[in-house]
């Protein structure tokens, strides 16, 4: 899609210096492939970002030199570039060395316990090796423009898809058959992918929260479960739909009432600086005073960007705060194995004074 919004990529660093400046950081080894890619405009499957005061050092393989000079440079990344197979040891080592630094950062999310201790004996021994937890993805929790930009027409191509093949839910497809041809809908629509797995969970798999599609033929009287997403320049959209075919039973119209109460209220509820579990609760308590609090077997949302699944987290435990910016979902669901499950979900940009909504089609219960 050639008329997103475009990027600050090239701001980012310095945003990231400042980060580590306040952290005590003057040097971090960036390892995480998706902080490569918002710090840089990389997307290849090999490369290590060294982060210092006065440069950025760039190494990949040999597969990514043409493509790592192509995107860094269009997103007008200034780093240093280096390309080889065998000696990219060697050459973060230097640059650590050039730097003047004496204490080196690795993300602890990102870095096994063995990696750590081949840095520690092996590439960096004469430095201080801490762990840092959120440099990168503290700058990630807020969406720029051109972020806000992708994750909405992400979803208005779920939203699309979705329209387009509903109705063959009334049809008997198996729930692979359907969820295929969402897929196919949504790459046809211009996703550059799907966000994930798609799930369609019809009658009583609709209980298993995230099933995955099977040959199950989706039946009169079933509540079919349908959670997915499309990518667009990396960016995620996630939305979850439930629909009756046919006449829902009576519970079954309640869980669906329910759900769809307990969801408005936590949409609602979002706004800036309030507290991610308070959003929980919201959510938690319209199912709680239905009397299904123990069927809600999630927490209620997460944060969408590069990754489907980021911070912040909305949960029970949460301790984020949602701010300006901020991208979540709210999903709350009722699962009940003898009458299927129902989950609806909406992602929300968080604004000053609330929050609006991406995922934009209709919460109707039948097909």
């Amino acid at each position: 899609m050639t008329d997103l919004t475009p990027m600050d990529v090239a701001g980012r660093a310095d945003r990231l210096r400042g980060a580590m400046a306040a952290a005590d950081v003057p040097a971090l080894l960036v390892t995480n492939l998706t902080n490569i890619r918002y710090l840089t405009g990389f997307t290849g499957s090999a490369a290590l970002l060294l982060v210092t005061a006065d440069e950025l050092l760039f190494v990949t393989d040999g597969r990514y030199g043409q493509q790592s000079a192509a995107q860094l440079g269009a997103a007008g990344v200034q780093a240093r570039i280096e390309v080889h197979n065998l000696k990219q040891k060697d050459i973060v080592a230097s640059g650590l060395q050039r730097s003047g630094a004496t204490r080196l950062g690795l993300e602890a999310d990102a870095v096994t316990w063995a990696a750590q201790r081949t840095y520690d004996q092996t590439w960096f021994p004469a430095a201080e090796l801490v762990a840092t937890t959120g440099l990168v993805g503290g700058l990630r929790l807020l969406k720029d423009d051109g972020e806000i930009d992708r994750l909405a027409a992400a979803a208005a191509i779920a939203d699309a898809a979705l329209a387009e093949v509903r109705p063959r839910l009334a049809d008997g497809p198996t729930e692979i058959e359907f969820g295929l041809d969402l897929d196919t809908a949504m790459r046809r629509l211009g996703a550059d992918d799907v966000s994930f797995e798609t799930i369609v969970a019809s009658g009583p798999n609709g209980a298993l929260p995230h099933h995955r599609p099977g040959h199950r033929t989706i039946a009169e009287g079933d509540l079919v479960v349908i959670d997915f997403g499309a990518l667009v320049d990396g960016y995620h959209s996630d939305m979850t739909r439930t629909v009756a075919v046919g006449d829902l039973s009576e519970t079954q119209q309640r869980m669906y009432d329910v759900v769809l109460e307990s969801q408005a209220a936590g949409v609602a509820a979002v706004t800036d600086g309030i507290e991610a579990k308070a959003v929980d609760a919201a959510c938690r308590s319209v199912i709680d005073g239905a009397g299904w609090g123990e069927a809600f077997l999630h927490g209620t949302g997460h944060g969408v960007g590069l990754d489907i699944h980021e911070d912040p987290r909305v949960g029970q435990s949460s301790t984020a705060t949602l701010t300006d910016r901020c991208v979540v979902t709210v999903e709350p669901g009722v699962y009940l194995p003898e009458h299927g499950g129902v989950r609806i979900e909406d992602t929300v940009v968080v604004t000053p004074d609330g929050c609006r909504p991406i995922t934009l089609t209709p919460k109707l219960a039948a097909v």
